[in-house]
C-alpha cells in the first residue's frame, strides 16, 4: 500500500514529539502541523531535483511507445527537422522535468507504410554549437533547414530546451522514442500518495526531519538528519539508477 500524504506527515510529527493530524483535520493544519505538510512537498521536490530520472519520476508511456526504447514516442516529418519534446505544452513550466539526452532512438517499426528490414538505431548527441560548427554547412547551404534530407543520426537539443532537433533532416517518417520525467505532482488531499516506492519513504522523512530541525534552530539534529537524507539517497540511486547485476560483479579471489 502506498503511503500517503498523512501518514508521511504523520511520521515526522510523531518522531519530532508532535501531535499527529487526521483526515478531518489534516487540511486545517497550523503551527509545526502545517509547516510539516509544507517540508514534505519541499523534500519530495529536493529528491526530484537531485536526481530527475529516478524510475517513479518516469511519465506514463506515450505515442504507442515501447518500454524498452522509451517512454514517448514522436512521428517525424519529412523535410522538418525540430519537434516539441512534450506534444501540446505550451511553456517550459508544462514541459517534461527532464530528457535522457544520451538515449534517443530512431526507428521505422511501428510507421505505417514501413516494412523489413526496418532502420533500427541509436540517435548521438550533439550540441547545437558543435553542429553549427561541424554539420551546418553541409546541411544548409541557405541555413533554411531545408536541405540535404537523409536519415537522422545526430539529436540535437534547441537553446531553450523545450525540442529536439534531428541531423540530417529527416527524409521521411520515422518513430523517435527517448525517456522523460516529470516532477512529483504536489501533495495536497491527506490521502494523495507519495511518488517514492514504500521502501524510500524514509528519505522524504530523513529530509523533513532536516527542515523542521533547522527552523527549530535544533543544528546538531539537523545534520543527523541531513546525513540520513544523503546516506538514503546514495543508497536509492544504487539500488536504481543503472544498477550493476549480480553477474556482472567481479567475484574473483586474488593472492
Amino acid at each position: 500500500m502506498a503511503t500517503t500524504y498523512l501518514t508521511l506527515a504523520n511520521e515526522a510529527l510523531r518522531e519530532l514529539n508532535e501531535v499527529p493530524l487526521t483526515a478531518s483535520n489534516f487540511s486545517s493544519a497550523v503551527g509545526i502541523q502545517a509547516f510539516v505538510k509544507e517540508a514534505t512537498n519541499r523534500s519530495l521536490n529536493d529528491i526530484a531535483n537531485a536526481e530527475p530520472q529516478l524510475p517513479f519520476f518516469a511519465v506514463a508511456a506515450s505515442g504507442g511507445t515501447d518500454p524498452f526504447y522509451g517512454n514517448v514516442t514522436v512521428e517525424t516529418v519529412a523535410g522538418t527537422r525540430w519537434y516539441l519534446l512534450k506534444a501540446g505544452s505550451s511553456s517550459i513550466i508544462t514541459d517534461y522535468a527532464s530528457i535522457d539526452w544520451d538515449d534517443f532512438y530512431i526507428t521505422t517499426i511501428g510507421v505505417s507504410g514501413e516494412s523489413a528490414p526496418f532502420v533500427s538505431r541509436g540517435l548521438k548527441f550533439m550540441s547545437l554549437s558543435d553542429w553549427r560548427r561541424y554539420r551546418r554547412d553541409r546541411e544548409n547551404a541557405d541555413d533554411a533547414d531545408t536541405q540535404n534530407h537523409g536519415e537522422p543520426r545526430y539529436i540535437i537539443r534547441s537553446p531553450d530546451h523545450r525540442k529536439f532537433g534531428l541531423s540530417p533532416i529527416p527524409d521521411k517518417a520515422y518513430n523517435v522514442h527517448f525517456y522523460a520525467y516529470a516532477k512529483p505532482t504536489e501533495l495536497s488531499a491527506y490521502d494523495d500518495a507519495i511518488a517514492l516506492p514504500d521502501q524510500y519513504a524514509s528519505v522524504v522523512l530523513a529530509r523533513i526531519r532536516y527542515y523542521v530541525h533547522q527552523f527549530k534552530e535544533n543544528l546538531q539534529q539537523a545534520a543527523f538528519a541531513l546525513d540520513d537524507y544523503k546516506k538514503g539517497m546514495k543508497n536509492m540511486k544504487s539500488n536504481l539508477i543503472n544498477p550493476q547485476p549480480k553477474n556482472m560483479t567481479d567475484d574473483r579471489i586474488y593472492f
